[in-house]
């Protein structure tokens, strides 16, 4: 009955119902907090899962580019996707769902007012976790020691690291004003000198490198990087041997080698920038460095996402005293972020077609549970599948 209600329901709207941690240090990666209590919203306060006349045991993370987005567009069937999860259902109940994305370069705040009036919804603050987001845990770890963030658009990534609590914040483009013989090849523009912090880094112990968004300048800061690691942190210093002195530390956020945009064919991402990087430093060196690997499809942001779910509503239910645990679907894009995260995480996986992954280039290289046609579908399929349980 419960079924058939839904077929009805998906038919009459057109609906078509059809890895871990890698490279990482411990040291590096342990201690990791859960995320903060929810308080902060846009638009309209929402009411608690206990106002809603059913729970349905389910909760979803969805991916934006290529799934809701693409480039600068909404795809056609993100903003019926987003009012089903928001009650718009034949339950009539809101359903816990979070935005999950290895996208960033912006604050939380902004982006989600941005999401918000695109996708026609008020998002909260919480639901919106993009590939930088959980830097908030190396609070503790950094927060009075000198850090390098990569990425964005000028110093627009300072201020957000500055925003998450990280006090001693320093960009590559400051490296260049220190010194233009750093890279030589490239002049700072007024506007990028007008963003500059003058700092002595013949002076300036570096601990850590944080790779936030993708680059702008992959070759500055391809050399900023090997300066900094061979130097021990102190750029311009001697080179010393790495097998005798505590590392720089280095995070990426952002494991995606392509990403889906508005051009006709995929675009290089951080990833491919930790491919270069890993290259050249290599070719000088004979190894490759150690680092963090944050983003999907790492156990650590599965695990934050899926805590953000369950203080959103999506934790266990009870039935008969005995705890049901919800199942969680993740919607995505590209098999090897959304799938294999996913799938690792022991999470319900929905590959789309509207991204990333080309059905006509051959199977995705990590199954998922289901495959979509868009995000519509895998919502409506999703929510078929459980009440089937």
């Amino acid at each position: 009955m419960v079924q058939g209600t839904f077929a009805r329901f998906a038919s009459q709207r057109g609906g078509n119902a059809l890895f871990a941690l890698a490279h990482s240090r411990p040291s590096v990666a342990a201690g990791l907090l859960k995320p903060a209590n929810i308080t902060r919203h846009y638009g309209t306060p929402r009411r608690s899962s206990a106002a809603v006349p059913r729970k349905l045991p389910l909760a979803f993370a969805l991916d934006i580019d290529g799934v809701l987005l693409r480039g600068p567009d909404v795809l056609p069937s993100a903003m019926s996707a987003i009012r089903i999860l928001e009650g718009n259902n034949p339950y009539k109940t809101k359903i816990p769902y979070i935005l999950l994305t290895n996208g960033g370069g912006m604050s939380e705040e902004a982006r989600v007012e941005k999401l918000s009036k695109q996708l026609g919804c008020n998002l909260d603050i919480s639901q919106y976790i993009q590939a930088h987001t959980v830097m908030k845990q190396f609070v503790c770890k950094y927060k009075n020691k000198h850090v390098l963030v990569l990425g964005g658009k000028r110093d627009v990534l300072r201020h957000l690291a500055e925003d998450y609590g990280f006090r001693y914040v320093h960009t590559t483009l400051d490296v260049l004003a220190w010194n233009p013989a750093v890279w030589p090849f490239h002049q700072l523009t007024e506007p990028e000198n007008a963003t500059t912090r003058r700092t002595e880094f013949s002076r300036t112990p570096i601990a850590a490198i944080f790779v936030f968004h993708d680059p702008r300048n992959w070759a500055l800061d391809v050399q900023v990087l090997c300066d900094v690691i061979q130097s021990g942190g102190i750029i311009g210093g001697p080179y010393i041997n790495l097998k005798d002195h505590k590392p720089v530390d280095l995070i990426f956020c952002n494991p995606d080698l392509l990403w889906r945009s508005d051009f006709p064919n995929s675009r290089l991402g951080q990833g491919a920038f930790k491919e270069a990087f890993q290259g050249v430093f290599k070719a000088l060196t004979g190894n490759e460095y150690p680092y963090v690997q944050l983003g999907k499809p790492t156990k650590v942001t599965y695990d934050y996402a899926k805590a953000v779910l369950e203080q959103l509503g999506g934790g266990a239910k009870k039935t008969n005293s005995i705890d049901k645990p919800p199942r969680m679907y993740m919607i995505g894009d590209n098999p090897e972020s959304d799938i294999a995260g996913a799938n690792a995480a022991g999470w319900n996986s929905i590959l789309v077609k509207t991204g990333v992954w080309d059905p006509e280039r051959g199977p995705p290289t990590h199954p998922p549970t289901h495959i979509a046609d868009d995000v519509k579908a895998a919502v409506l399929w999703a929510i078929e599948n459980v009440q089937g349980r």
